[in-house]
């Protein structure tokens, strides 16, 4: 298997997380991925390291931390030591990028960059060698459950171009929007992992079926 499905817990029921987690990782999830909000850089407040020490207790899967906050590099040590095993920061919050990612790596974990939909591409240039993973945002950050923006498919194509150009390893990641009617569309342009909260907690099957959904529609490239 060469791509990961990484449901995404805003649209978890938090009554229920645990339980939630459990029949992600027993549907067959790779990822958990955790949105982290502030109220500030993006509209809505979500949630802290408690969460992430929740989640960790929880499943044993890998927990993808997408860091939604201004000022991200004072909050990776509190993330790391709650247990993620990934951290993303936006390329929008971040002056010293170079160093921040430098200070995720120091704590050994994956380290990854997310652009909005109004960003370019080319704002990763110089540490696209320091980058394991780079996440596209396919709808405006801040909510779940909004529409997929169809030019993301080309923004991933031109990312993944420039990344072949620097012989860069890092894998595409796309949020936002993701569901059994795009997601073989996504892997062709070149993304590989996939975060959905919709598609997979709002699933009438459960959560289970929303992640096999996803894998058949995937089956099929």
């Amino acid at each position: 298997m060469n791509y990961f499905i990484s449901p995404s817990i805003l649209s978890a029921n938090f009554e229920h997380l645990a339980e939630d987690l459990i029949q992600c990782k027993r549907g067959g999830a790779d990822w958990i991925h955790i949105d982290v909000m502030d109220g500030r850089f993006v509209p809505n407040i979500t949630y802290g390291p408690l969460i992430v020490e929740a989640c960790r207790r929880a499943v044993d899967l890998p927990l993808d931390v997408h860091l939604m906050i201004i000022e991200p590099e004072k909050h990776i040590e509190a993330f790391a030591k709650a247990g993620a095993d990934a951290i993303t920061v936006h390329v929008e919050t971040c002056p010293n990028l170079h160093r921040t990612l430098q200070t995720i790596h120091e704590l050994k974990l994956k380290a990854g960059v997310t652009i909005n939909p109004g960003t370019p591409i080319e704002s990763l240039t110089e540490v696209i060698s320091m980058i394991d993973m780079v996440l596209i945002m396919s709808v405006n950050p801040g909510f779940g459950g909004q529409n997929f923006i169809p030019q993301s498919l080309d923004k991933i194509t031109r990312l993944k171009k420039m990344m072949e150009k620097f012989s860069s390893p890092a894998i595409i990641q796309v949020d936002g929007g993701v569901s059994h009617e795009n997601i073989n569309k996504l892997y062709k342009a070149g993304a590989r992992n996939f975060v959905a909260g919709s598609a997979i907690f709002n699933h009438p099957g459960g959560i289970g079926a929303g992640i096999q959904a996803l894998r058949r529609a995937l089956s099929a490239v």
